[in-house]
């Protein structure tokens, strides 16, 4: 009989404090991983009877599920981390001093060859002027780099803003771009970097790795690309850190379906690592654009946001989707949105999520529960968003990321980042779910906060560390029932195991 895989002796399984449970300090326990990457016992501890191939002391450290981020753009984040941050950018010239001083710290031997300058993370819904291409050709010119494209991606990747040398080599105005026009730039871009797959795969394999350390053993991705068989290449190519829902667009469901795909099926020669996710969809907008469909229209103007599909369009997509295998994940920020994306999962009898959920009226959010659909929720985008919520949903801030609503209702959350839109990091996301706030402001509606059990328990991989359950673990140093927003957001991540595998180690002591 083959040893154990591995074990973990002297850990403390972590338990919701707000749950019943027979002691407070619950008794440290040995917990085996057979060969098959699963969890064969878990004893009291020093009583572990046989011994594995590899034991490895936690020390009273404590031991829960991995973590899994239910909503990313892989690529998009593996690449964001190496580009110009806007963040925090307060208008237009706060940008344009940022893009120059990037200019003058990367120069070009030649404008015709250089590549693309490229940054990220903008939010213009507040900004006191418009951002024109204009003012990004000015800026090149001053720099002694006319004619290098410059490709600002916004915060929520709803908006991009180029200069006129981008829109002339992507084929689109130069400017600022919203919605479709943006993500057929961002797509365009993306194939453009693709053209050096080696250097693209450096990076997100080390964006991977970079997710192991914060306790994440899964993701759901939801590039746009055919996820997978981008997975599928990847983890047979030695890109195994993660476990990988692989979400598709329509525009590659029928590559998807002549595979035979469904949501759930495993990714052949991925050793269960990759399996096909939901079919994505879009309903509305974003907020930060002005484009989230809402049933009250944004301050001072008639406009109530941008419907992503006509009127008919969602029941008829989520009917095709159930009849092919595939639930769906709604992207739906406003209400107006979330309303009648319910409305179609109920016709159509699709399962599936409602993807942010940011503005829910309370009637809906009992639908949610009715009906069975999870919300795929990104508690950092509150308090990235939480001025202009105050601004553009003034008077609905206390149904807006109504996390706390939501779980009263019953509805199933999954915690996720959007990464790049917020980083690829759940313990940001659990910490401001519980404190909605990361600094000295005040709680943001802390109504619709989460306790710490709910919070966690959104982003496990699994119920629970039981027998019999895929060992897909994370020990840590601290317990998190125990931790302010800021020691939460900084939690220090000891061990992660993926299927009995580590996948990161920093055990001190």
């Amino acid at each position: 009989m083959k040893p154990p895989l591995l074990t973990l002796v002297d850990a403390r399984l972590w338990t919701d404090p707000a749950l019943p449970s027979e002691t407070t300090d619950p008794d440290r326990v040995d917990v085996t991983i057979d060969t098959n990457g699963r969890v064969a016992s878990i004893t009291p501890h020093g009583t572990r009877q046989r011994s594995a191939a590899r034991v490895i002391d936690l020390d009273g450290r404590w031991l829960m599920p991995g973590l899994v981020d239910y909503h990313v753009h892989f690529t998009m984040w593996a690449k964001h981390r190496g580009r110009v941050s806007l963040a925090g950018a307060r208008s237009a010239s706060e940008v344009v001093d940022v893009v120059r001083g990037a200019l003058v710290d990367h120069p070009v031997l030649r404008v015709a060859d250089a590549e693309p300058l490229v940054g990220s993370g903008y939010q213009d819904a507040l900004w006191p002027e418009p951002p024109t291409a204009h003012m990004l050709d000015d800026v090149a010119v001053h720099v002694g780099q006319y004619g290098r494209p410059i490709v600002l991606i916004s915060h929520d990747m709803h908006s991009v803003w180029t200069n006129t040398a981008a829109g002339e080599r992507y084929g689109v105005p130069a400017g600022l771009l919203r919605e479709n026009a943006a993500f057929e730039l961002e797509m365009a871009l993306e194939a453009e970097e693709m053209a050096d797959p080696r250097r693209i795969e450096v990076l997100v394999s080390d964006a991977a790795w970079a997710a192991a350390a914060r306790g994440v053993t899964g993701i759901m991705d939801l590039e746009m690309a055919d996820n997978p068989l981008v997975w599928a290449s990847r983890v047979t190519g030695g890109i195994d850190a993660l476990r990988v829902v692989a979400g598709v667009y329509p525009r590659h469901l029928a590559e998807s379906l002549a595979r035979a795909e469904r949501t759930g099926k495993r990714v052949p020669g991925t050793k269960g690592q990759v399996t096909v996710g939901p079919l994505k969809v879009f309903a509305d907008g974003a907020l930060n654009t002005r484009t989230a469909w809402c049933f009250d229209p944004y301050p001072g103007t008639s406009d109530r946001g941008h419907a992503a599909q006509p009127r008919g369009d969602l029941e008829r997509i989520l009917c095709e989707a159930r009849e092919v295998g595939f639930e769906v994940a709604l992207h739906a920020i406003g209400d107006r949105a979330a309303c009648e994306a319910l409305d179609a999962f109920a016709a159509a009898g699709a399962a599936g999520s409602i993807e942010h959920a940011q503005l829910v009226r309370l009637q809906d959010v009992a639908r949610m529960a009715a009906l069975g659909i999870a919300a795929g929720i990104h508690p950092e985008h509150a308090l990235d968003d939480r001025e202009i919520t105050d601004i553009m949903w003034h008077g609905r801030t206390h149904r807006a990321f109504p996390y706390g609503d939501l779980a009263r209702a019953g509805v199933r959350l999954r915690l996720g980042s959007d990464a790049p839109v917020s980083p690829l990091d759940p313990w940001l996301g659990i910490s401001a779910a519980v404190f909605r706030t990361r600094d000295e402001l005040p709680a943001w509606e802390p109504g619709n906060a989460l306790d710490i059990g709910t919070a966690v328990r959104s982003a496990w991989a699994s119920p629970a560390v039981s027998l019999g359950a895929q060992a897909d673990l994370v020990a840590l140093d601290a317990d998190p029932a125990q931790m302010g927003a800021r020691e939460l957001r900084e939690m220090p991540v000891a061990l992660t195991v993926l299927g009995g595998r580590v996948t990161h180690e920093a055990l001190d002591g």
